[in-house]
């Protein structure tokens, strides 16, 4: 699917319609920057937004519940996934069959319908995941459980790569049939498949992370993010869909706190293209 792009007109507001990309990708540089963005300058749409937020910065699992916290669903069948694998781990540990557990009992219980900017929410409610929210769940997982993993971050996509007795294995959460990908031949093809060149620029701000890519040319982004950064990717899709709308003083809001999480060039490229859209069509009215 091909990317969209900005158009301006002489004497009207620049209208931006941008379409949502599925893609994917792979591999990891460790990525720690401190967000210049005070708390303070923060703005949350709910109560219960800022209270997760908040306690979500000692607790990932609560911050990628904030995102579009409006009307929160329970969390029972997060609760009983958890007592399912509690006791696979319990009997087995670290174990290739308990890794095995994780990725299928996902799918089964959570994962249900692909849906680009679905949040980690929607996937509590009603099963719908994307890449963002279906990897923040294995990521949560494979935490709890201690194993030796990485969030992988490309130009459209979000992976996890585990590595368990020193062999690399795939969680490519948006294919419930062969998404874990285990034979050294092909871990290694997918992986160089999103190798990223470091003579590419990011194509553009306003790319949605979301499914496995067909391109496998000209990456640009290929880097491990933690938990928090990954929150951030949330917001920042989030923010992409409201940008989408024209919403942007909206998506601007959702961009400042992204960036707390996650001081990144692609989250910060947004924040100023939508700042400036929210400029414009102030001045227009």
């Amino acid at each position: 699917m091909a990317l969209s792009l900005v158009t301006l007109t002489s004497s009207k507001l620049k209208k931006v319609v941008l379409t949502y990309i599925l893609i994917s990708a792979v591999a990891f540089l460790a990525l720690a920057q401190e967000s210049t963005v005070k708390v303070s300058d923060l703005h949350f749409d709910t109560n219960t937004e800022k209270e997760l937020w908040e306690v979500g910065q000692e607790n990932p699992y609560l911050l990628f519940r904030a995102v579009q916290a409006e009307q929160i669903p329970s969390g029972d069948k997060w609760n009983g996934l958890v007592s399912d694998l509690d006791k696979k781990f319990d009997k087995k540990g670290t174990h290739l069959n308990v890794l095995r557990q994780i990725f299928q009992k996902s799918h089964q219980q959570l994962f249900k319908t692909y849906e680009q900017h679905s949040t980690f929410n929607a996937m509590l409610d009603e099963g719908k995941f994307d890449c963002v929210s279906g990897s923040a769940a294995l990521a949560l997982l494979l935490d709890r459980y201690e194993f030796d993993y990485k969030v992988v971050e490309t130009d459209y996509h979000v992976f996890v790569l585990v590595n368990l007795e020193g062999k690399d294995i795939i969680l490519e959460s948006t294919l419930p049939i062969g998404g874990m990908i285990t034979a050294p031949s092909e871990v290694a093809a997918y992986l160089e498949g999103y190798k990223a060149d470091e003579s590419v620029q990011l194509k553009s701000v306003s790319q949605r992370l979301g499914a496995p890519k067909v391109d496998l040319s000209d990456n640009a982004i290929f880097r491990k993010v933690n938990l928090k950064q990954l929150a951030g990717l949330q917001y920042y899709n989030d923010a992409i869909s409201l940008f989408n709308e024209q919403s942007f003083d909206k998506a601007a809001v959702q961009l400042n706190k992204a960036l707390k999480l996650y001081q990144s060039e692609r989250i910060e490229g947004l924040k100023e293209l939508a700042e400036e859209q929210a400029s414009l069509l102030a001045s227009s009215n």
